[in-house]
């Protein structure tokens, strides 16, 4: 009779295990397809739990539509249409309720302009230009009432500068630049905020994928280098034009390219300074995705995959088991 007991714990023991190794954490759920065309490099925000997302290319054209989509309601509402020219790969973030879009490339030229956008009215107001020039493929976040534009690509040379934003200060905002940052110059790169401090990494420079990821405070408008992206041997964060989210005290980076387009995930424990690999987006592997989160809601939309474009959205449940059914 122990020898029998012996066996059935055994089993219960290895089956348990089995269930353990299984386990692959992280879920993705599809969500309401984009009403508009699909397309690669477009802007979003999130105001008020409603997110936002316009501009971009799709393959043919440069585009300056703007929609709103309702993430409880999970639908899509077309909105006032973008009034400066029609481009890609702008720069967008939100303040106290409002959203504002600008630089970015038209086809023929990188540029400097910069728009606000009225949630209530519907409605577009030019504001001052972006005091760091014509640009392009930079990366951009706001804390605490202030927005940030830097890095990117001028035309001529990628760039490692930035530059805040005051909506306050006068009728059109200000833009100061900020000094010190000692990251490496780059374009395509991604930001997530973490209780209110910034963490930025990825990228391109000179036709290489850098490695330097950092931390920014605003509080003091120090940088802070922390692990490099390819500091462990088993990572494989290093990538360019990748969507960055925090969800619950987290950050990720999810989709872009290396060498193709990828969908791995990674999962950003400030807390450690550690990289935790989770599911890969279920939909196609992409790069020049968007994204936008809430406090406890992320999400990962369009992009191309080579010359296909694309019009999806994922919300991404990172505490969740894969689930390959939903």
């Amino acid at each position: 009779m122990k020898y029998l007991l012996g066996i059935i714990l055994l089993s219960v023991t290895l089956l348990n295990c089995s269930k353990d190794d299984d386990y692959e954490r992280g879920n993705w759920v599809s969500r309401s397809i984009f009403d508009g065309v699909p397309r690669s490099n477009a802007v979003s925000f999130v105001i008020d739990n409603m997110g936002y997302a316009g501009t971009g290319y799709d393959g043919d054209d440069y585009l300056n539509d703007f929609w709103q989509y309702n993430i409880d309601g999970d639908y899509w509402v077309q909105k006032a249409t973008f009034p400066g020219v029609p481009r890609t790969s702008a720069s967008a973030f939100s303040i106290d309720g409002k959203g504002y879009v600008g630089i970015g490339y038209d086809g023929l030229d990188e540029l400097s302009d910069f728009w606000e956008y009225d949630p209530i009215t519907n409605a577009w107001t030019q504001k001052a230009d972006f005091a760091g020039g014509p640009r392009m493929s930079a990366v951009e976040f706001a804390v605490n009432g202030i927005g940030y534009i830097g890095t990117g690509y001028d035309g001529a040379n990628e760039r490692k500068d930035f530059w805040k934003y005051d909506p306050t200060i006068g009728e059109d905002g200000e833009w100061t630049e900020i000094p010190g940052f000692g990251g490496n110059k780059r374009r395509d790169g991604a930001t997530f905020v973490i209780a209110d401090k910034v963490y930025l990494g990825t990228g391109v420079s000179n036709n290489v994928y850098v490695t330097d990821f950092w931390m920014f405070d605003p509080a003091t408008e120090v940088w802070t280098k922390k692990m490099d992206l390819d500091e462990e041997d088993d990572y494989s964060i290093v990538r360019s034009n990748a969507v960055g989210l925090s969800i619950n005290g987290l950050g990720y980076i999810a989709t872009g390219y290396s060498g193709g387009a990828v969908a791995t995930l990674w999962e950003y424990d400030p807390s450690i300074d550690a990289w935790e690999n989770i599911t890969s987006l279920e939909g196609s592997a992409r790069q020049d995705a968007v994204g936008f989160s809430t406090t406890d809601r992320g999400f990962v939309l369009f992009g191309r995959s080579g010359s296909y474009y694309l019009d999806d959205i994922f919300e991404l449940l990172p505490q969740q088991e894969y689930d390959d059914e939903d």
